[in-house]
């Protein structure tokens, strides 16, 4: 009993300082924000209390013009694509890695390389990419006889979402394809040796074998994609600062906008809330949805 009391009390040692953190760093900073979504207040002179204005602001009067319902339903977009285009080419790139290739510590490499790249370097990088008068993909679609499909990517309504969404598939590719093929690299050799005895194929032992397996990373990777989705910013910024609005807004470049261009602290911390709630929520939707999925699965 006393060694079992002796490992709380070192467990709690070494798990307090990283509490203390969170509390100064996390959920301090989540409270003031929601105090300040209460108050009509410029930041430097006096605050009004105002309640719960600024909410109905957000979603009912938009009496300020800011769109923010559609900022939403752009990152819902954004997530989509994550989860379509990122995870499938991430794992596609795990699992031919992670069954041996000729220079599998290179391309693992390579693939990775994005990943430790500024976002603003990217940005700025993308921005020459897409440039409308010499960009590389505009250039490449001239040469190779498809010039009506050219556009200005970052600047038409229809096309500048995506074109956000590009770099930001490039960068964060590599981070789910390593995590999913550490996953793949951890299932034994011997399984895949009775599934070829068994005369599976490659493809067959794709989708009985491995996917069920490493399922959880993949769960992982689903979370770290929607939820990073949501809280969108640093490309979005760099590359069109919300122009051409509302086609490119997302929560957090209108929350930036609100109290620093505009000083309006109240209203931008109740984005700021809406924001850390719907984080929450997404997560609780996808923990209950995979959850069922496994009940209903076995």
């Amino acid at each position: 009993m006393h060694a079992v009391f002796g490992n709380k009390k070192a467990i709690a040692v070494f798990v307090l300082p990283a509490l203390i953190l969170f509390i100064l760093v996390g959920f301090i900073p989540i409270v003031q924000s929601f105090y300040y979504s209460m108050l009509d207040w410029n930041g430097i002179g006096e605050a009004k209390f105002v309640g719960l204005k600024w909410y109905k602001d957000l979603f009912v009067d938009d009496s300020y013009d800011m769109q923010f319902v559609h900022s939403i339903w752009n990152t819902f977009y954004l997530a989509l694509l994550s989860v379509c285009l990122q995870i499938p080419f991430a794992f596609i790139l795990a699992y031919i890695l992670g069954r041996g290739v000729r220079g599998e510590k290179f391309y693992r490499t390579l693939f990775f390389i994005p990943v430790t790249i500024s976002s603003a370097v990217i940005g700025l990088l993308f921005l020459s990419v897409l440039n409308p008068n010499y960009g590389v993909l505009n250039v490449f679609l001239d040469k190779v006889g498809l010039g009506s499909w050219q556009h200005d990517w970052l600047t038409e309504e229809k096309t500048a979402l995506s074109g956000i969404m590009l770099p930001a598939v490039w960068q964060w590719i590599g981070y789910y394809m390593l995590l999913l093929y550490a996953a793949i690299k951890g299932i034994s050799e011997e399984i895949f040796d009775a599934v070829k005895i068994d005369g599976a194929s490659a493809l067959r032992s794709m989708f009985s074998i491995v996917i069920p397996l490493i399922s959880p990373i993949i769960k992982i990777c689903i979370v770290f994609a929607v939820i990073g989705s949501l809280k969108f910013f640093d490309l979005t910024f760099i590359m069109t600062n919300g122009n051409p609005a509302p086609a490119t807004d997302v929560p957090s470049t209108l929350m930036y906008a609100t109290i620093f261009k505009r000083n309006m602290y109240g209203y931008g911390s109740a984005m700021a809330v809406f924001m850390v709630v719907e984080c929450l929520v997404f997560y609780y939707i996808l923990q209950r949805g995979f959850k069922s999925y496994e009940e209903g699965d076995s």
